[in-house]
């Protein structure tokens, strides 16, 4: 039998270079690859170029996250209430409409849950948590009044049949209340009201003092400051 002895061909390169075109990170998208095997043009679906603009979008996105926790921060100065408002079905004209009617003292502001639980980590509105459901729209009180501040919300959600948006919950003086614990909020006295009981109380029965000392303490403190505010105007006007 007669063996037949095959020969190969030894591979030579392609004379021509596997780029067409200098290679360059600012040509790389106008540039031409080959396959040094086949010498065809290889196609890129991708480029360097794409990325940058993500990463720019990326970084503006958390440069935003930061300002908004911070924002949030500066709202729970002096703050005497927060609570939630769920904000579905919420269009931007009722905002617009519902901001306006809010007292001066009262802030509405939109900001995601992770971002407001991250701004009251550590203080007493932590205890807000229950409320990090669903969309929200938050709303800070910066008075004592807060059965002023609950009022224009109440008028506008009945006004525009918004039953289903109703608070998610609140916290004042350290304290968390449910949507069906607001009317207790909603009935505090205010302090001129408080005032005007104390005053009352003094000049009639030992009895009725006795009543009023035994009233919760912050309608207390409410009669002291303004008791207190009085004195001082007093003594002000009088110089």
């Amino acid at each position: 039998m007669e063996s037949t002895l095959s020969t190969f061909t030894p591979y030579k390169p392609p004379k021509s270079p596997p780029f067409s075109t200098p290679f360059t990170t600012n040509s790389l998208k106008s540039t031409i690859f080959h396959n040094p095997i086949t010498n065809q043009p290889l196609k890129f679906t991708t480029s360097p170029k794409k990325i940058q603009p993500l990463l720019i979008k990326s970084a503006i996105s958390r440069t935003k996250k930061e300002e908004t926790v911070e924002t949030v921060k500066q709202h729970l100065q002096d703050c005497y209430f927060l609570a939630g408002i769920k904000y579905t079905g919420f269009t931007v004209k009722q905002f617009q409409e519902l901001r306006a009617q809010l007292p001066e003292t009262t802030k509405l502001i939109v900001a995601k849950n992770t971002l407001v639980l991250k701004a009251i980590e550590g203080t007493q509105w932590e205890a807000l948590k229950p409320c990090m459901k669903g969309m929200n729209v938050w709303l800070f009180v910066h008075s004592e009044e807060v059965p002023a501040a609950l009022k224009p919300y109440r008028a506008f959600q009945k006004e525009k049949k918004l039953e289903e948006n109703d608070f998610t919950g609140g916290v004042f003086e350290g304290k968390f209340y449910g949507p069906n614990e607001f009317k207790t909020l909603e009935t505090l006295p205010s302090r001129a009201e408080v005032y005007a009981t104390l005053l009352g109380s003094l000049k009639g029965p030992a009895s009725a003092v006795v009543s009023t000392l035994q009233a919760p303490a912050r309608n207390v403190v409410m009669v002291l400051k303004a008791y207190v505010k009085k004195l001082e105007e007093e003594k002000n006007g009088g110089e």
